[in-house]
């Protein structure tokens, strides 16, 4: 019989919701039950995509002797992290106060007043791996519950006393363009020139990280960290942990070498990537980054995209009971496949009979283009031209496979941030080849996607966090809005309807509202939102940004559309909340400092004026539009300007009837031009 959560609308909860333990969703049922009842409350928190939190439940939730004990002695409380980051935040400080670290499954026993006493995340059935086992720890702390209690709140005081004083907010000194400077450097001394990357296995794509360095290089009109960015870029799109048969990145790499991912692929990762590479592309000009920009959101698109237009979470780990399984292969098997061209697939790749994982075959680049093309007397077009078929008829035969699960809910931060990455890898691709931007599939999974969200998850004018199967959840957080934000406006100075800028500014002002904090910066909760263990306040970038970093850097750029100094205002602010934690940890921040170089930098702004189509004024649009620059925020209009437009706009003019290019820089406006030549340089001094 099916417990509680067969009424959820979480993928996550769903797969338990056939345990015979009695689990309950997080909420005033559960949480009045424990009080009533006078027990702990066992809360796990987990996702769809979880390997571990498979093995977990398949070892020990399924298990009916495991089971009862847990109904008998515990309130048990399942909760997806991707619908609750809010929970998950607070209990996840937690359990790295309490153990020195954290991840998911994550197991947090807690008293009825919803304070820890005990955590942990993954515990094998039987004593393993130097872990108690899961039975021992239900008993031990259901025996301290009963005859030890005393103890038992000591320490959850302990404990949230620590939380409550953590999430105090400090104000400092804004960082200065040489703080940043030593950070970029600090970031190069780091670096791992070896494989690439930052830090031991397991290795984390640092997609914050780089951009930081493209902006920084950008804004410094210096290349000196060209090498870093592109050896990183490299080691991780050569395969293992990118799928170079399908498209998109898994979660992480195992190994120091990026061969062997967690096989997960979550949407906000390819997102982060995605305008890794494309900024990079837009640097360098190496066709390579291009290439795995488009088969990254190809692989979206075809895999990790709803009908009407949202975005899925993320592909599971595991298929048919095994981790990896639909992604790896044999020798004989692609031999098979590949036929008469194997022998070139097999240089390119290295395959062996034994395999490089568990008598499979990851596939990893072994040779480049340039060496595979010098040993089968090649040119470089071809060689790429015969893996693309390769990898073609390779994605052909594993479609035929029984494919890892779906996620398949749509969250709103996670969409804007790969709206923005649609939008943007639009824009710049259309402006390459000169075409037009409603030709672009790219631009109409982005329009698409922002109709989507701005509707299903917009019900009644109101902000969600989740959808799924037309069910929406009742919470929103700050990352929510702020991502969306970013998306809007990307997807604005792509194509300049203005409707997608009157969003925007709507979802910032919302923002402000409900989740600013007087001291600075902004809770992760709103201001008529449950109430927790403590209003949680996170700053630190993680594996995606933290909703203080995005909404710093929606307000920045908010501020220039609407000329509006409020916004500035707020996000100078919030950025002095982090000063003398990005000087000590700079991974940690890495969003925030692409806000710091334009805050400590020059944004320039830019209106252009003109007649749509005509030909000078497309070319002017070309200009600002083609290169990577990050410190330009830009407002277009044809003549006479439409009602709503951004306040960028406000009473700008054609000179001589011309299309005509209004660029600002700080508070001081430069000459009005309808020459090329001259915005060319306006935009470069």
């Amino acid at each position: 019989m099916p417990n509680r959560l067969i009424n959820t609308t979480s993928p996550y909860l769903l797969q338990h919701a056939n345990n015979p333990v009695d689990w309950y969703p997080w909420g005033e049922e559960a949480l009045k039950k424990s009080k009533d009842e006078n027990k702990p409350i066992f809360l796990s928190i987990g996702y769809s995509a979880c390997h571990w939190c498979h093995v977990f439940s398949h070892e020990s939730f399924e298990d009916e002797e495991t089971a009862k004990y847990m109904n008998e002695h515990f309130i048990n409380i399942k909760v997806d992290r991707e619908e609750r980051p809010d929970i998950d935040g607070i209990y996840m400080q937690a359990t790295i106060a309490m153990t020195g670290s954290g991840g998911w499954p994550m197991s947090v026993f807690l008293t009825p007043d919803l304070k820890p006493f005990y955590a942990g995340t993954y515990f094998p059935p039987t004593r393993r791996y130097n872990m108690p086992a899961f039975k021992d720890v239900l008993s031990g702390l259901s025996n301290a519950w009963k005859n030890e209690r005393d103890e038992v709140f000591s320490t959850s005081e302990k404990v949230t006393n620590h939380l409550q004083l953590t999430n105090k907010s400090q104000n400092d000194e804004l960082l200065t363009k040489e703080h940043l400077n030593a950070i970029a450097n600090a970031m190069r001394d780091s670096y791992d020139w070896g494989y690439g990357g930052w830090g031991d296995a397991p290795k984390f794509p640092q997609a914050m990280a780089l951009e930081f360095l493209l902006h920084h290089s950008a804004m410094n009109q210096t290349n000196e960290f060209e090498n870093l960015i592109t050896h990183c870029l490299n080691a991780m799109a050569r395969g293992g942990m990118y799928d170079v048969v399908g498209g998109g990145f898994s979660r992480y790499s195992t190994d120091n070498n990026w061969r062997v991912p967690h096989f997960e692929k979550m949407l906000y990762d390819n997102a982060l990537l995605v305008r890794a590479y494309l900024h990079a592309w837009q640097v360098t000009k190496n066709p390579f980054y291009k290439r795995i920009v488009q088969e990254t959101l190809d692989f979206v698109a075809r895999e990790m995209t709803h009908p009407d237009g949202g975005f899925y979470s993320s592909l599971d780990a595991d298929s048919e009971g095994e981790e990896g399984k639909f992604y790896v292969w044999s020798q004989d098997e692609i031999k098979n496949i590949l036929k008469e061209d194997y022998d070139f697939f097999e240089a390119a790749y290295g395959i062996t009979a034994q395999g490089n994982w568990e008598g499979k075959t990851v596939l990893q680049r072994v040779l480049d283009d340039s060496s595979l093309a010098a040993r089968f007397k090649l040119d470089v077009e071809t060689v790429t031209t015969k893996l693309a078929e390769s990898h073609t008829k390779l994605l052909s035969v594993r479609d035929l496979r029984i494919r890892p699960g779906t996620d398949d809910k749509v969250l709103t931060a996670w969409n804007g941030l790969m709206l923005a990455g649609f939008a943007e890898a639009a824009r710049a691709f259309a402006l390459e080849s000169n075409t037009k931007l409603s030709n672009s599939k790219y631009y109409n999974l982005a329009t698409r996607n922002a109709e989507f969200l701005l509707s299903k998850l917009r019900p009644n004018g109101k902000l969600v966090r989740a959808w799924r199967d037309g069910k929406t959840t009742n919470e929103v957080f700050l990352e929510d809005y702020a991502a969306l934000i970013l998306g809007l406006l990307e997807l604005y100075q792509t194509d300049f309807d203005n409707k997608w800028f009157v969003s925007a500014k709507e979802l910032t002002d919302e923002m402000i509202e409900k989740f600013s904090d007087e001291a600075g910066g902004f809770f992760d909760t709103p201001n008529d939102g449950e109430n927790l263990l403590i209003r949680p306040k996170d700053v630190q970038d993680n594996a995606t940004p933290c909703g203080n970093s995005l909404a710093c850097e929606a307000l920045i750029k908010m501020a220039e559309y609407a000329g509006e100094g409020k916004y500035r205002d707020l996000a100078e602010k919030s950025l002095s909340l982090i000063t003398t934690y990005t000087l000590r940890y700079p991974l940690g921040f890495a969003r925030w400092l692409s806000s710091v170089e334009n805050v400590s930098g020059t944004m320039k702004q830019v209106a252009l004026i003109g007649e749509a189509g005509e030909e000078n004024f497309e070319a002017l649009k070309k200009i600002i539009q083609s290169e990577y620059r990050p410190n330009i925020i830009m407002a277009c209009s044809s003549y006479p300007i439409k009602e709503n437009a951004p306040a960028l706009l406000n009473d700008r003019i054609m000179l001589e009837n011309q299309a005509t290019a209004y660029v600002c820089e700080g508070f001081v406006c430069k000459q009005p031009t309808t020459k090329i030549e001259k915005l060319v340089e306006q935009l470069n001094s």
